[in-house]
């Protein structure tokens, strides 16, 4: 695939430099026909023949990450029998005013 990217892009360069130095064109010209006929549309190919790849990264990440939580979470109950949430005893007292 980047292959024919390479050779597209090597292709618009050239046309880019004949727009250049031709007598009736401009750089403007030769700029635009290289962002125009190149960059674009090779950008937008590239990114479409990605999407197949980005999207089983994705599924494989979040397997990954499915798998990481199962093996931390326990389905054990609490050993300790509280509830959870409980109050916990020695906490810091809460500042007020002196009698």
């Amino acid at each position: 695939m980047y292959l024919v990217v390479i050779g597209w892009m090597y292709v618009v360069l050239m046309m880019s430099v004949a727009e250049a130095s031709n007598t009736t064109g401009t750089v403007l010209g030769a700029i635009v026909t290289f962002f125009l006929y190149g960059l674009l549309p090779v950008a937008l190919v590239v990114y479409l023949m990605r999407t197949p790849q980005r999207r089983k990264a994705l599924k494989a990440r979040e397997a990954a990450e499915l798998r990481e939580a199962q093996a931390t979470a326990s389905t054990e109950p609490d050993a300790g029998g509280h509830a959870p949430g409980a109050a916990q005893d020695g906490g810091v007292a809460p500042v007020r005013k002196e009698p």
